[in-house]
């Protein structure tokens, strides 16, 4: 039990207590909150991976909530994407439901506190509310509006909602306390008048609740019992529950407000306005760039919801926020992909070898493995021919013994196939080399059993046949930023350190069942790396995008 109780996050801890404390089980509730103005990206999977985590430990519902509450920024787009993401990586939530459901209710309930003597109307400009709140060394400055009749503000709110008055004329306050430490307690704003139709209300509200009204308000509603937030927000708790305390009727769930560490992870920026910037400007190609931090653009990139779900579980749930080391995430996609990708040969640098005493007319099948890692992944065939493809770098016309690819003289093993010796080479004016020629041992072919194919040679290459080779468009994926923390210099813009080499395009040759792959099939290119179809690819040419590299020598604390 002690062990148990040792392996326990902070905010296990939490809701462990809270049962011994008389929280009955069934009501362990939790939500994932997401704004609907963007797309989701990796820091958003941390809330989304502990949220529905706990939910499947704890067997509790958890919601997905669109915190709608600012039309001017929100779309139905982006309430698809975040739907989609979510449902990608793996989590299955209770209900759908929004902060607009409770438009009603929240109105109702600001009404009952402008009865109570606890929130008014205030007529100033918010850049005047925002100087009289002053600092926290500094008391704030009550609004000549504070005191204003009760029915004079009760009168103004209703003549808000129905449109009377212009975006951001007056404002819904709640009258807490103007000497308060924590601003967020200095008669925060409540309401706003905002003359936009919604995506879900159209025309029906001219004022819309502030994101601390609602936030806490919508998890009494759904009778959330753990709340979980960035740690940003930390400060406002003392306000969740000041808003909390003035609704809350005995009997009922109490939600509570805790706070984990954002997730930073390097090379990475995530701020919405920055994302925005880079596909503004052009920088990358859309919200889905597989050099973008967005869920879509790590899905296109080849990531899988498992390796994203497993990066999430090792960096755990602190209460403090650092960085995180970008290769850990790749390791986590590395690790996931060796288990699950399909082995298949394509070459993205080729020069041609012609195997000279190989018969012109002739082509075999040859049978190879599909994943080594996988005991029933089965077999495939791959044709084999007098003409292929190798690497450029797997052949040099000297080399020492400690390079144990083709060389002149050399011998070495063609994947699944032959053993070979380079004879000679045929280049161009350039000296670029054009054609490299080779014989081969016939009776070398593996797994036939003879001798000569349990001759032990040092070097095996992977190869494609000229004449059945596809041709394929390899885009090669680096960091988008040349520095670990892009955003961290206030005085420098974050696009100074755009990598000018995040994405290198390549010409090569695949083996022809690759045209069958379906777009996001994770794959390995043996020998070169982790790819995956991209849904650029058309029926003349297949693009294949670079997920991870093949190996690193990262190893994870």
């Amino acid at each position: 039990m002690e062990e148990e109780k040792k392996s326990l996050n902070f905010i296990e801890q939490i809701i462990e207590d809270d049962l011994a404390n008389g929280l009955k089980r069934d009501q362990i509730r939790f939500r994932f909150p997401p704004e609907p103005n963007g797309y989701l990206h990796v820091g958003h999977t941390k809330a989304i991976c502990i949220n529905f985590g706990l939910g499947e430990k704890y067997n509790a519902p958890v919601n997905l909530r669109f915190d709608d509450t600012n039309p001017e920024k929100e779309e139905q787009e982006f309430v698809d994407s975040i739907m989609k993401d979510v449902e990608w990586l793996g989590f299955k939530w209770d209900k759908v439901l929004y902060a607009s459901d409770y438009f009603q209710q929240l109105y109702d309930w600001a009404v009952q506190l402008i009865k109570e003597g606890k929130a008014y109307v205030d007529e100033q400009p918010s850049e005047v509310i925002t100087e009289q709140r002053k600092n926290p060394a500094e008391p704030g400055i009550e609004s000549p509006y504070r005191n204003r009749p009760v029915e004079e503000s009760l009168d103004l709110f209703e003549r808000m909602k129905n449109g009377e008055f212009e975006s951001g004329s007056m404002s819904l306050r709640a009258k807490i306390d103007m000497v308060s430490p924590n601003m967020n307690m200095r008669d925060p704003v409540m309401y706003r008048i905002l003359n936009k139709p919604h995506h879900r209300t159209g025309t029906a509200w001219k004022i819309y609740p502030m994101y601390d009204w609602a936030h806490g308000e919508s998890d009494y509603i759904e009778q959330i019992s753990h709340s979980l937030c960035s740690l940003e927000f930390e400060n406002h708790r003392p306000l969740y529950n000041w808003y909390l305390d003035q609704v809350y009727e005995e009997g009922r769930v109490k939600n509570k407000q805790r706070e984990f560490a954002r997730m930073n992870v390097s090379y990475m920026i995530t701020s919405k306005r920055k994302l925005q910037r880079l596909v503004a400007e052009g920088v990358v190609t859309g919200w889905d760039d597989p050099r973008m931090p967005t869920i879509s653009g790590m899905r296109r990139k080849g990531f899988t919801p498992a390796s994203i779900r497993n990066f999430i579980e090792k960096v755990g749930v602190a209460k403090r926020e650092n960085l995180i080391e970008i290769q850990l995430l790749d390791f986590c996609v590395r690790e996931d992909l060796n288990k699950v990708a399909k082995r298949v040969m394509a070459v993205v640098d080729p020069v041609k070898l012609v195997i000279e005493n190989y018969p012109e007319d002739k082509e075999e099948w040859l049978e190879t493995e599909n994943n080594p890692e996988q005991e029933n992944a089965g077999t495939r065939e791959v044709p084999f021919s007098r003409e292929i493809y190798i690497e450029r770098e797997d052949f040099k016309e000297e080399a020492n013994n400690k390079f144990f690819r083709l060389k002149l003289g050399g011998e070495v093993r063609l994947k699944s196939a032959y053993i070979i010796k380079a004879e000679r080479v045929e280049k161009d004016e350039n000296g670029e080399i054009t054609t490299i020629y080779a014989t081969y041992d016939e009776k070398s072919k593996s797994g036939s059993g003879t001798e000569e194919s349990l001759r032990k040679v040092k070097g095996t290459l992977h190869w494609v046949s000229a004449k059945h080779a596809i041709p394929v468009e390899v885009r090669i994926y680096n960091q988008l930023f040349t520095v670990e923390q892009p955003d961290a210099e206030k005085d420098v813009d974050f696009l100074n350190f755009i990598n000018p080499e995040s994405v290198t395009t390549v010409k090569g040759f695949a083996e022809p069942g690759l045209k069958d792959v379906a777009v996001g099939e994770p794959l390995q290119f043996q020998r070169i790396g982790y790819f995956t179809k991209d849904q650029d690819s058309t029926d003349d040419t297949l693009v294949f995008n670079r997920t991870v590299t093949l190996k690193d020598s990262y190893k994870p604390e």
